[in-house]
């Protein structure tokens, strides 16, 4: 068992020139091992409830586990943002007896990426705004500022602002460009050239205005030189974790970075990342848009699901728990479908057990799985390690038996040479299961001047309701005879990807009613209750 920053590091056979140590439980790593063909799980999910259902939790636990059992393994994770963690959701470090060490400072301020990427994105925005008033030598539209500013939080009255006297809006730092742009990054020189060529604005003929005609792209980089470097923990049992990037998976990316999977990949011989939300959002941005660019392998897929999503998405108004789950399964069927059929990749179903779960409700699930595909029951809350060593070992059986088939090909939903409407129409029909989609008027302007643009051929991101398939929260299950609306289409360039904002979504969310600061307490001594 890992008891410190020194013993993590040093069972990943890190050299000493190549960590800088933080603390007791936290050290950024300054550079790549020299493993190769390291294996890659995805940790992804069904459509969740408002709560989650435990990827963070299942990812830690089969990390464990798998080390537990004599391989060498890594987990490569996202940071929280603060915006959740005070939210609906709380904490993101797992839970139970499958958690990070040191939780309470990871959710909160950890190594200050979070507050680096916060504080360059705007830096940029003020860099802008006093071009303008130096006298505007680049001849920017005051009205046409690309570049949002961000803050780590959840606040509405941010969603609309004026600043100089034009509307504009915040975004939370999760889905912040230079977020995005930090977790494309394979090392600081590629972090320099996306700079370089992140579009903050248009001119007053239309044109783009770029970050390196602002003269600031080394400044910039002086707020990101640490942010850049991969974070290094491990879990209660000792096992390695790097966190580095947070970008939510409904609003933006939605995985951890680039550059923090690949050093895991070059430093342990398995590696376990997850993609957040829902398949349809989190995995098919991992894999359309992160794998592909960056070319990281995928050997095996995780899916979770609890009871509780099972029956939290049944559509009618059933009350016998056995029929909600016969009703609702149809949407754990759908994301099967889409990982199996489309991506043609090997998935396993882990059934994160709650305790309050019945064994009549666990066992009518595993009826309706069977013969289906794999499922193996995993309790890492209570359990820990051995809650998931059976998922471990269904994993290993999965990735030998894959490496053994040499017709393997990677499948995508898209390919990127399709028109940018053609992206959005594979998604929307292939993995949400819609009849189509349907334009803004905005939206179609900006299709026509995208698809002649140099940068017609990026992947799509797109933003949309983590709570269903469609691009309608309220659409439970796997919904049928929907259209997806896309509201407003826009290009980051430095990240490499066009975002498609579909529905109702915001880019800055909104506390709830009952938010998880309310249920947070701290003593005299600095003990505090509650964070995750």
């Amino acid at each position: 068992m890992n008891k410190n920053i020194n013993d993590t590091y040093k069972f990943l056979k890190i050299k000493d020139k190549d960590i800088e140590i933080l603390g007791k439980y936290k050290a950024k790593i300054l550079k790549r091992g020299n493993k190769k063909a390291a294996k890659l799980i995805l940790v992804t999910a069904t459509s969740p409830t408002p709560y989650g259902e435990g990827k963070t939790t299942i990812s830690i636990a089969l990390n464990d586990a798998l080390n537990k059992l004599g391989y060498a393994a890594c987990a490569s994770l996202r940071q929280p943002s603060l915006g959740p963690v005070f939210g609906t959701k709380g904490g993101a470090t797992g839970g139970g007896k499958s958690q990070i060490i040191n939780s309470e400072d990871v959710n909160l301020h950890f190594t200050g990426d979070f507050h680096a990427i916060t504080s360059a994105n705007n830096l940029i925005a003020s860099i802008i705004d006093n071009h303008i008033f130096q006298g505007n030598t680049l001849n920017i539209d005051a009205t046409n500022i690309i570049l949002k500013r961000c803050l780590d939080v959840n606040d509405r009255s941010l969603r609309s602002v004026k600043i100089n006297d034009e509307d504009s809006s915040f975004v939370i730092t999760a889905a912040s460009d230079i977020m995005a742009i930090l977790c494309m990054a394979k090392d600081i020189d590629d972090l320099r050239v996306r700079l370089e060529v992140m579009i903050v604005a248009k001119n007053i003929k239309s044109k783009y205005v770029y970050l390196k005609e602002l003269n600031c792209v080394d400044a910039v980089l002086i707020l990101l030189r640490d942010a850049v470097k991969p974070n290094l923990t491990h879990s209660l049992a000792g096992s390695p974790v790097i966190i580095h990037g947070g970008p939510f998976a409904n609003i933006a990316l939605g995985c951890s970075s680039v550059l923090g999977t690949k050093t895991a990949l070059t430093y342990s011989d398995y590696v376990i990342t997850e993609a957040g939300f829902g398949s349809d959002l989190g995995a098919e941005k991992f894999i359309d848009i992160k794998k592909r660019i960056s070319n990281i392998p995928l050997d095996c897929v995780v899916l979770v699901t609890t009871i509780r999503s099972i029956k939290y998405n049944c559509i009618s108004d059933a009350e016998d728990n056995l029929d909600r789950i016969k009703e609702g399964i149809v949407n754990l069927y759908k994301h099967v479908d889409n990982i199996v059929n489309i991506y043609r990749q090997e998935v396993i179903v882990a059934l994160n057990v709650f305790e309050n779960d019945s064994k009549d409700e666990i066992d009518y699930f595993l009826s309706l799985c069977k013969d289906k595909f794999c499922v193996s029951l995993c309790y890492p809350y209570t359990k820990g390690t051995s809650g998931t060593t059976d998922l471990a070992k269904k994993v290993i059986e999965v990735i030998n038996s894959k490496s053994k088939n040499k017709n393997y090909k990677d499948e995508y939903v898209y390919n990127l040479e399709d028109s940018l409407e053609n992206k959005i129409l594979k998604v929307a029909q292939n993995v949400y299961g819609a009849n189509g989609t349907k334009y803004s008027y905005e939206a179609i302007k900006q299709i026509e001047s995208y698809n002649k643009s140099k940068y017609s051929k990026l992947p799509i991101c797109i933003a949309k309701t983590q709570y269903s398939l469609s691009d309608n929260a309220k659409l439970l299950g796997a919904p049928k005879d929907f259209d997806i609306n896309v509201e407003d289409i826009y290009l980051n360039s430095g990240a490499g990807f066009f975002v498609i904002k579909c529905g109702d979504i915001m880019t800055m969310p909104g506390l709830g009613k009952s938010p998880n600061y309310t249920r947070m307490s701290i003593n005299k001594n600095g003990i505090i209750n509650g964070l995750n």
